[in-house]
């Protein structure tokens, strides 16, 4: 069985990048992420968070694997201690008319571009911005081996969430506070049922009658 690692080493493997950062002379590093690429309906969130190397948050990770108790306490703590933070979001329509990999860069710099505390540096998950005002560094599943990229993904995820939560509401028959917009096999049938609401993002629906014949055959 493999050995579970370490609280302490986790949080200490999460900061490499940012210490990398530190000793090439930057000290405003800003983590960036999104939230909500794939869902059939509500805005794609992206955030940018500046965290305080002074008063350092235990247990940063990857959004998607923390609880969703985890991650509420988490973004308690990173919108009270963060140097700077900022969400922004982009509307379905919007996602409709440039794509969804556009709108996550726009929400991005949108993020970056928000923040009150401006970085001299930044780093992105996955994702490249080009012609930033800043240097900047894109990581691979930046989310789970960088603080300041957990610390906005989380961001991301929570504010997201609860937005999610918030139209289930408006619009009960989606079931948008169980799957949060994602397609699932209950939000395709209730999609076939109902036909898409307002913030359903169209362009991604244009297979609703291949995925519709799938789910007859099953």
């Amino acid at each position: 069985m493999k050995e579970k690692r370490p609280v302490q080493d986790h949080d200490a493997s999460m900061l490499l990048f940012e210490q990398s950062a530190g000793q090439a002379g930057y000290r405003l590093i800003a983590g960036v992420d999104e939230a909500g690429r794939g869902p059939l309906a509500g805005p794609v969130a992206a955030a940018a968070c500046i965290l305080d190397p002074d008063n350092p948050i235990k247990g940063l990770d990857d959004s998607k694997k923390l609880t969703p108790a985890k991650r509420k306490a988490l973004y308690e703590q990173i919108t009270r201690r963060a140097v700077s933070f900022y969400v922004s979001l982009i509307e379905p329509d919007i996602i409709d008319q440039i794509n969804i990999l556009q709108a996550t860069k726009t929400a991005m710099r949108q993020a970056i571009n928000g923040l009150s505390v401006k970085p001299d540096f930044v780093l992105i998950d996955a994702v490249s911005l080009e012609n930033l005002p800043v240097p900047s560094q894109s990581i691979v599943h930046g989310d789970a081996r960088s603080a300041s990229i957990a610390a906005a993904s989380i961001l991301a995820k929570v504010t997201r969430d609860t937005l999610m939560e918030a139209y289930d509401s408006l619009y009960p028959a989606y079931g948008f506070a169980r799957h949060k917009g994602y397609g699932t096999r209950f939000h395709y049938q209730q999609l076939l049922r109902e036909g898409p609401c307002p913030i359903h993002r169209l362009s991604f629906l244009r297979t609703l009658e291949d995925h519709a014949r799938s789910l007859s055959e099953d």
